[in-house]
């Protein structure tokens, strides 16, 4: 098995290549790795498109499901499926994404931000694999986690994000996964009784979020309660939130950002997402 130190020594050598894109996916129930709707098309056709346009060497996911106190990146070279949820269907507990490690990139990522330490106690969790399961579903591009420390303050998620910058440069696809909006509180009625009307609250933090993203306004996004009244029920707590400042915090000046999905349903999530580049 290599050690961390040939990892190092092998990241020497990887040689620059198109600017990979940034996504911010906003992925919702865990019963979407079973679906076929038009949210899990579109995840499709975007890993499609990433594909023909460049595949990736890696993919580096910051998930609102591993929240630590400081920063971790995965090293297993044989990551674990990992079904951190309860109440859902056998099938769904046997899915697996056997996706290989990235340890070469931790490394990376490692020399590069001071903060962030080794993990192997964590694999892939569903803010992970559910989305990947459908952008990459043959699962054969490497994949590696980064935490959320969840005891910073808020803006210093962005700071972070902006010493990955180099790695869409070497072949690494990052991707945000989390929910612009989320309130499971809010939204559990309404999915009791399988009604997808959304509360008018929802709708205008998420769009009031789409307009910020759009101007690149990190500092408004990273204050969301000067949002008004709607701001702490769309974000009761940040941990769905941060990956999107991760993701925007990536873009560049020249980076174009598209939406390719928007909806919000079930009274409080927003399964809006984006690229960037």
């Amino acid at each position: 098995m290599s050690t961390l130190q040939d990892l190092h020594a092998a990241a020497s050598t990887f040689q620059k290549t198109d600017k990979m894109p940034v996504l911010f996916i906003g992925h919702g129930s865990p019963m979407n790795a079973l679906a076929d709707n038009p949210f899990t098309r579109t995840l499709n056709t975007l890993g499609l498109d990433i594909r023909n346009r460049q595949p990736p060497r890696a993919i580096l996911v910051v998930s609102a499901h591993w929240l630590t106190r400081g920063s971790f990146v995965t090293i297993n070279e044989r990551p674990e499926t990992i079904h951190d949820f309860g109440g859902f269907p056998q099938e769904l507990f046997d899915m697996q994404y056997p996706a290989p490690g990235a340890p070469d990139v931790a490394q990376e990522v490692m020399d590069a931000v001071p903060d962030a330490h080794p993990s192997d106690e964590w694999g892939l969790d569903h803010g992970t694999w559910t989305v990947l399961h459908h952008l990459f579903p043959e699962a054969d591009i490497p994949v590696l986690q980064l935490s959320i420390d969840y005891y910073k303050p808020i803006t210093y998620h962005a700071e972070l994000a902006r010493q990955l910058q180099f790695l869409r440069r070497r072949g690494v696809l990052i991707v945000g996964s989390g929910n612009i909006v989320h309130n499971l509180r809010q939204s559990m009625p309404r999915f009791m009784h399988d009604d997808p009307t959304p509360y008018d609250w929802a709708v205008e933090f998420d769009s009031w979020a789409k307009t910020k993203i759009d101007q690149r306004d990190l500092a408004a996004l990273a204050h969301y309660q000067a949002a008004g009244a709607s701001g702490p029920l769309a974000v009761p707590t940040p941990d769905h939130y941060i990956p999107m400042l991760y993701s925007l915090a990536l873009a560049e000046p020249t980076d174009a950002i598209r939406h390719a999905f928007e909806e919000v349903s079930f009274g409080g999530m927003s399964m809006r997402s984006f690229v960037v580049g």
